[in-house]
């Protein structure tokens, strides 16, 4: 079997529309059908049963702790350091909104982060009277120093975090997020990790990658339901780190448990099943290929070099970003111009996939995302449309 059949026979698995080349994965993922159906009767089980099914004293615990245990192994980490969040952006904002920031002290961002988290950075910093610095990352980029670099040049004595991501949702760049933490905790700074893109993506060993906190989405590449995540933090600093939702757990901490799995299990009334179906989730991305889900990530890989390719020759442009900094989003340069090009990619030929403002000034985006149901006759019509369009 072809790339392009294996593609549209895994293409089943999804519901998604079959009228639309769907190329934008990494904005809110897309959940197969096997593992909406095990949502389904986790919310029927709920249902039947509320009290017995939600009430933490009852059977949710042990629930989420098998949860868990299951995120922990895909992250190398010990399961009592991982927390439950709504999202990535709920865990950057309980980091910040907790962080013992005071006036004179700054907080350092890069400008290809992802906008709400930078604001959840200035919110914080604003109402403590702290400042925000912003790392300028070069795009398109020769080399990961260059990253790393520019962190280095941005920190300065009254750093005291630094939040950067793993996979960058503007520009779809791995970062080397061992080499910045080490020149952050040269310099005594602490190390907040937006990793929504990551899991499922690239492979995540939280002890290597030295950092103190990070933060992830179960909904994009782990293709779990909508309103999934967690939040590791390191023993040391669980204390500080309290949820954006202060619920019982402030005061009433269940026996066995820290205050930080405590507050995080517990914010108020809440539907577990999207958090439930991670397993289901991770099971399924095994399946798809003898490799299992390190296979995948490589199969997507390879075909997000291959999409960078096509489309870079048919946009007459150079490669933007070295191979190993890429995963399977591509992110590519745009002529600037004020034809709404991603509506009419939509509304004219079936096209869904983002084009936005870049992070320097006067530049312009495309970025396509590579999931398992992609295939590159997908990108080969994107290719021989493009140029047509740009004229």
């Amino acid at each position: 079997m072809n790339d392009s059949a294996t593609g549209q026979h895994r293409r089943e698995h999804w519901r998604l529309n079959p009228a639309i080349d769907f190329l934008n994965h990494g904005s809110f993922g897309a959940t197969p059908t096997v593992v909406l159906e095990a949502q389904r009767r986790f919310r029927d089980a709920m249902e039947s049963d509320p009290i017995e099914f939600l009430a933490p004293e009852r059977e949710l615990l042990p629930k989420l702790d098998r949860v868990r245990e299951v995120i922990a192994q895909l992250v190398n980490a010990d399961a009592r350091d991982i927390a439950w969040v709504r999202n990535a952006t709920d865990g950057v904002n309980a980091v910040v909104q907790s962080f013992p920031l005071k006036p004179g002290d700054n907080v350092v961002v890069t400008d290809h982060g992802y906008n709400a988290c930078s604001n959840a950075v200035r919110y914080a910093a604003e109402r403590c009277g702290a400042e925000v610095r912003v790392a300028e990352i070069p795009f398109p980029i020769a080399s990961p120093d260059e990253v790393v670099d520019a962190i280095e040049r941005t920190i300065d004595d009254a750093t005291r975090l630094l939040l950067v991501d793993h996979v960058t949702s503007p520009t779809g760049l791995v970062f080397p997020i061992e080499a910045i933490a080490d020149v952050a905790r040269r310099r005594g700074v602490r190390v907040l990790v937006d990793g929504a893109h990551a899991p499922g993506m690239v492979a995540i060993d939280l002890p290597r990658l030295g950092v103190d906190y990070y933060t992830a989405n179960h909904h994009k590449w782990l293709c779990a339901p909508k309103t999934s995540g967690f939040l590791w933090v390191k023993p040391e600093l669980q204390a500080q780190v309290r949820p954006t939702v202060i619920s019982h757990a402030a005061n009433r901490p269940i026996d066995g448990r820290s205050r930080f799995l405590s507050e995080f299990d517990w914010t108020g009334t809440f539907d577990p099943s999207p958090l439930l179906a991670v397993p289901a989730a991770i099971d399924f991305l095994d399946s798809l290929y003898p490799g299992g889900l390190t296979e995948l990530m490589q199969s997507n890989h390879r075909l997000a070099l291959q999409s960078r390719d096509r489309l870079c020759a048919a946009l007459e442009i150079a490669p933007p970003a070295p191979d190993s900094m890429l995963g399977s989003l591509v992110a590519l340069p745009l002529p600037v111009s004020d034809a709404p090009l991603q509506k009419i990619l939509r509304d004219q030929h079936g096209f869904e996939f983002p084009i936005y403002p870049g992070p320097k000034p006067d530049t312009r985006l495309m970025r396509v995302s590579l999931q398992a149901y992609n295939d590159v006759e997908q990108i080969d019509r994107l290719a021989d449309l493009l140029p047509k369009l740009l004229v």
